[in-house]
């Protein structure tokens, strides 16, 4: 792991003054960190009953359908409003400078799929959390969530309490 946190590059004051925000642009620009992280991320869910794999917008897509290729699976993206094309069912959530909304289309899931989500970074749980309860609106159930980074002194965990999260290198 610590050649893995080595591709993550501080950008301090972004997107706002006292945020250090962690740049993944360096890992996914090295082919063998990248298919490392790959591998590692599904690692804890080979064999499981995993069926569908789901990411946030945006960078939750470069692992998420990664994760899903390498794993034979079908890959959900989780969007901005206004991204797809056809009916869709949204959660609202708050930041902590703002609100956001994920959409995903009505028929995405079938009832009874067993979902890894997966995203580039885990912070206050805001995302994760509405991502959970967007793929639960839709009657389909979340087995486990996966990060690449998970930033321990904001405790989004805590807002996971109940599933299985899985991060790979802890800041």
């Amino acid at each position: 792991m610590n050649r893995l946190k080595t591709k993550i590059r501080d950008i301090p004051d972004f997107p706002k003054t006292g945020i250090i925000f962690k740049d993944i642009t360096p890992l996914v620009k090295d082919p063998a960190a990248l298919k490392l992280a790959v591998h590692q991320l599904i690692q804890p869910f080979l064999g499981s009953d995993i069926n569908v794999i789901a990411g946030m917008e945006a960078r939750g897509f470069i692992f998420g359908s990664l994760v899903a290729w390498e794993m034979g699976l079908p890959f959900v993206p989780l969007r901005k409003p206004g991204k797809l094309p056809y009916d869709v069912q949204s959660v609202s959530y708050d930041l902590e400078y703002g609100s956001a909304t994920l959409e995903a289309h009505i028929d995405a899931f079938e009832t009874g799929d067993k979902v890894l989500l997966v995203d580039d970074l885990l912070a206050t749980g805001g995302t994760a959390k509405a991502s959970c309860e967007l793929v639960e609106k839709l009657g389909a159930t979340v087995e486990a969530l996966a990060f690449v980074v998970e930033l321990d002194s904001l405790n989004g965990r805590d807002k996971l309490a109940g599933y299985n999260v899985h991060s790979l290198l802890h800041f």
